[in-house]
């Protein structure tokens, strides 16, 4: 590696690490000092608070780390602009994507790193975050496995529909259940009512089973038939309800595509929809830190030649607004139907890309 690059690399690594600590430091002082009411109050100890905090560190991590991508980028090619330096290299023959090259790849494994942690560490931090929040409301522990649920709702295989009073894992066991069966066109078919389901040897068996059967109209075809007890053809197992009633949000992307594929037999298409559009996000959503980088390179050489620091800091909060504010309308317009998932998930890449290229080539 020539020394110009070492140069230049080590001031966009030095001033990203800095933007990590410094963001991550001052978001768990305005939160204690927000909350420390709360925690004096119910005496929390010291290690249930360092777990809370260290659970919310993967996500801030990639929350952050474009916007730290952004201003090291756009501080040290301002910095280099305002001493003339970038005069210098380009007099010897360097075009701009030759001075940035490293930091370029620099952004590159960023970015591989930011998918990565989203993807392996964030589901799992973000659940345990759930669990110390509700641990720290109710002064107690919680025990996933013998969690109960209640007022459960989710789409499960051959187009059912469940509706679940109270769930329980660890027993195997739901009661209050409402089953509504569509056919491919969501037209209502049978409607089943019970009173209790037990899991036992890979079935389910339901007591007190009310069955009733709809004909195309959804108008009831017959008397209802009753049973005191009934083994019902349900493929889900009770991991497969305590699982799929997971928030997408907490989920990695293969149980997010497995969550997409079983809703896909329900034919919920809205939801299908807006849950394709997050599942490419998680795709594109890594990469915005190389891509943020190239933006921030044509915006820095632009820079006046005073106030590097300060301007740095400016031109980074108005190239970061802009963007994630064209990134939420591409989310918003592709779950509302007008764009293609992959497409909405992926516009404002594309437009910040084209973009970035265009003020780069026009740079003198």
């Amino acid at each position: 590696m020539r020394i110009l690059d070492r140069y230049i690399l080590k001031s966009v690594i030095h001033i990203f690490i800095s933007c990590i600590f410094v963001f991550l430091f001052l978001y768990i002082i305005i939160d204690l000092l927000s909350n420390l009411e709360d925690i004096l109050k119910h005496h929390f100890t010291i290690m249930l608070l360092i777990r809370y905090y260290l659970s919310y560190l993967p996500e801030m991590f990639v929350r952050v780390s474009p916007f730290a991508c952004l201003l090291s980028t756009v501080y040290t090619f301002g910095k280099l602009n305002h001493n003339n330096e970038i005069i210098a290299m380009r007099s010897s023959g360097l075009s701009i994507f030759e001075i940035a090259r490293n930091v370029l790849i620099f952004g590159f494994l960023i970015s591989l790193l930011v998918f990565l942690v989203s993807d392996k560490l964030v589901p799992l931090a973000s659940t345990e975050n759930q669990i110390i929040k509700t641990q720290m409301e109710s002064g107690t522990k919680r025990n996933k496995a013998t969690e109960v649920i209640t007022n459960l709702a989710m789409y499960g295989l051959r187009n059912r529909l469940f509706f679940i009073s109270k769930f329980s894992l660890a027993a195997g066991t739901m009661e209050g259940i409402t089953i509504l069966e569509h056919d491919t066109n969501q037209n209502l078919t049978k409607k089943i009512v019970a009173s209790k389901g037990v899991y036992l040897d890979g079935l389910w068996r339901f007591s007190q089973c009310i069955t009733y059967r709809f004909d195309s109209n959804a108008q009831v075809l017959e008397e209802p038939t009753y049973s005191d007890e009934e083994i019902m053809s349900i493929t889900e197992t009770p991991r497969d309800f305590a699982s799929l009633r997971q928030k997408p949000e907490l989920m990695n992307i293969k149980e997010l595509q497995d969550y997409i594929w079983r809703l896909s037999k329900s034919g919920a298409t809205t939801v299908i929809r807006n849950l394709k559009v997050d599942l490419y996000q998680r795709f594109t959503m890594p990469f915005t830190s190389i891509i943020i980088i190239l933006l921030g390179i044509p915006f820095s050489l632009m820079m006046r030649k005073r106030a590097t620091g300060m301007s740095a800091i400016g031109v980074s909060i108005i190239v970061g607004f802009l963007y994630y504010v064209l990134d939420a309308v591409c989310l918003a317009i592709g779950k509302s139907g007008l764009l293609m998932p992959s497409l909405a998930a992926s516009l404002s890449h594309i437009i910040a890309l084209l973009s970035s290229l265009y003020l780069i080539q026009k740079l003198p």
